[in-house]
C-alpha cells in the first residue's frame, strides 16, 4: 500500500545540488565554476546583451537614416465607400463605426475618399480629407470634425 510518507522520485529523476565554493572537496571550491578573474568572475558581473566585447557596436557602425516625426498623428482610416450601405440621415460617429467593427481601439478616425456615397449622412470623425468631405457634402450630408486646438 502506498502512503504519502513512502513516495519518492523515480531513480535518476533528481541530482545532488552543486555546492559551489565550499572547499576543494566539492570540486567547485576556489573559483566556484567562474574561471579566473575577469568581468564575469566578479559579483554583479553581468554583460548586457548588446555588448560586443569592446568592438564598435552595431548601432554605431551603421549609418543613421530617416526621421521619426514625434508630432505625427496615426489615424484609423475609413473610406467613404464603406458608408455606402448606411441608411439615410444616420449619424456616423466613432461608436457607430466601432459597433460595426470598422474601427477599433483608441486611435483617432480619419475619413478618406474612395468609393461612391449617395445617401445624406452626418459624419463625426477626428479628421477628413478634402476629397472625402466633398463626397459626403455632394450626397447632401455633412462632415463634423473637432475644432483644432489653439496654437496648433
Amino acid at each position: 500500500m502506498i502512503r504519502i510518507g513512502t513516495l519518492r522520485p523515480a531513480s535518476g529523476a533528481t541530482q545532488t545540488r552543486k555546492r559551489r565554493g565550499k572547499g576543494s572537496a566539492s570540486g567547485l571550491g576556489g573559483t566556484a565554476g567562474r574561471g579566473h578573474k575577469g568581468h564575469k568572475a566578479r559579483a554583479g558581473g553581468k554583460i548586457p546583451s548588446w555588448f560586443e566585447g569592446g568592438q564598435m557596436p552595431i548601432q554605431r557602425r551603421l549609418p543613421k537614416r530617416g526621421f521619426k516625426n514625434p508630432g505625427r498623428v496615426e489615424y484609423q482610416v475609413v473610406s467613404v465607400g464603406r458608408l455606402a450601405e448606411v441608411p439615410a440621415s444616420t449619424t456616423v460617429d466613432r461608436a457607430w463605426l466601432a459597433q460595426r467593427k470598422l474601427v477599433r481601439g483608441r486611435l483617432p478616425v480619419k475619413l478618406l475618399a474612395g468609393g461612391k456615397l449617395e445617401v445624406a449622412l452626418t459624419v463625426r470623425v477626428d479628421a477628413a480629407s478634402e476629397a472625402a468631405r466633398r463626397a459626403v457634402e455632394a450626397a447632401g450630408g455633412t462632415v463634423e470634425t473637432p475644432r483644432p486646438k489653439a496654437g496648433a
